[in-house]
């Protein structure tokens, strides 16, 4: 059944492109990558990543100060972007404190901080693990949503998703459901994760680690390049649409738990997400102009998310995959890639596939090689974490659905 679309008012991201929409749109326009070789000083193995530059520098405000570490260093430095804190502040106060929802993802939160306050304290032989580690402020998964809540003086139900690399994902279709049944009027939605040794050692121990930036649907592909990011987005369930008229016009989830980290073979579990998302935006398969693939690098995640869009799609489907740029932001990566859509389609674009010199003749669905500026109204974009965590999102101008 078609759902009411949510308004997107407004939207941003900070990944190893850059900080805001802005040098994310150039990036994707000039094929220019964000990946480059990482060594951790705690984690000696050597890998292509999307690093997030100047997150040490960062400072929360002092009234926040006891949530410090990456992961909400890489939110606060996130909010800033393209006057987003500015319009939920505006959303607060039309709607009010209570009435404004918060929903996001995460997969490591704020693991690093206390991977190097364990460091710290067998290096150094420091008694305990100091006072600046603070579990509820400074690593659990609630310690993003606290953290955001108050800096964006919210009062309205506040969740935390953590399905892998589903997360980002989710927060929308968890938004939307809630703005339907009156839970609130607006909400708070994306996704936050920063590098840590835990991801890096985790993915190169199950041998998923690319030894080149990470080729996408690539013929002898090797795995991923993992990365950090972030990205939010703020709906609303009636209102005015932004200048650009987005809406979230679907959803769709499944759980397939085929294997704990491999993904269903023949891709059951991301037909019945992306089937879902079309159904819930009353839209057939032939009126989405561009799929925003999941494309891991992988072999076994390519190949299964490949039969899975031919299967709803064709083989004329239209995609492409945009890791390559950001690496695989991990628990963050469906939100910052469901606003890489948006920016698609604000400005008539459609991103190529880097790094990839030749796809590999096996997998069925078109990649764009080259990124091209093409007018698009629809956009489905996938986001599939470990045990068949699968969702779907799809995104249009309302007047066109």
């Amino acid at each position: 059944m078609p759902i009411s679309p949510a308004r997107i008012r407004a939207y941003t991201l900070t990944t190893a492109l850059g900080h805001g929409c802005r040098p994310h749109r150039q990036a994707l326009s000039e094929m220019r990558p964000g990946l480059r070789l990482w060594t951790p000083e705690e984690a000696p193995v050597q890998s292509w990543a999307g690093v997030v530059d100047g997150l040490d520098a960062v400072r929360l405000p002092a009234r926040l100060a006891e949530f410090d570490c990456r992961n909400n260093r890489l939110a606060e430095l996130a909010l800033g972007g393209d006057g987003f804190a500015e319009q939920v502040e505006a959303a607060r106060e039309r709607r009010g404190p209570s009435r404004i929802g918060l929903f996001l993802g995460t997969s490591t939160s704020g693991i690093r901080h206390t991977e190097q306050c364990y460091r710290r304290h067998f290096e150094e032989k420091t008694p305990g693990l100091g006072d600046d580690l603070r579990f509820a402020y400074t690593h659990a998964y609630v310690s993003l949503a606290d953290y955001c809540r108050r800096r964006l003086g919210l009062s309205g139900p506040a969740v935390v998703i953590s399905t892998a690399c589903s997360s980002g994902a989710k927060t929308f279709a968890a938004a939307q459901r809630a703005l339907s049944a009156g839970l609130c009027d607006a909400a708070v939605v994306g996704g936050v994760d920063t590098l840590c040794a835990t991801t890096l050692l985790g993915f190169h121990a199950l041998g998923l680690l690319s030894p080149t930036p990470c080729t996408p649907w690539g013929q002898g592909r090797t795995g991923i390049s993992i990365g950090e990011g972030a990205a939010f987005a703020l709906l609303e369930r009636d209102g005015d649409a932004d200048d650009d008229g987005l809406s979230l016009l679907g959803f769709g989830e499944s759980t397939d738990a085929y294997h704990i980290a491999s993904p269903h073979p023949q891709g059951d579990g991301a037909v019945l997400a992306m089937r879902a998302a079309l159904d819930s935006a009353g839209l057939s398969a032939d009126a989405i102009d561009y799929i925003n693939l999941h494309g891991t690098g992988t072999p076994a995640n390519d190949l299964s998310e490949d039969r899975a869009v031919a299967r709803v799609f064709g083989e004329a489907a239209i995609a492409g995959a945009t890791k390559g740029w950001t690496g695989h932001t991990l628990g963050a990566s469906g939100a910052v890639e469901a606003v890489i859509s948006l920016i698609c389609l604000r400005e008539g674009l459609l991103p190529g596939t880097l790094n990839t010199q030749r796809f590999d003749p096996e997998l069925k669905t078109r990649l764009i090689r080259n990124s091209e500026a093409r007018p698009i109204a629809r956009v489905l974009s996938n986001a599939f974490g470990f045990a068949g965590n699968n969702c779907a999102l799809v995104f249009g101008r309302t007047s066109c659905a």
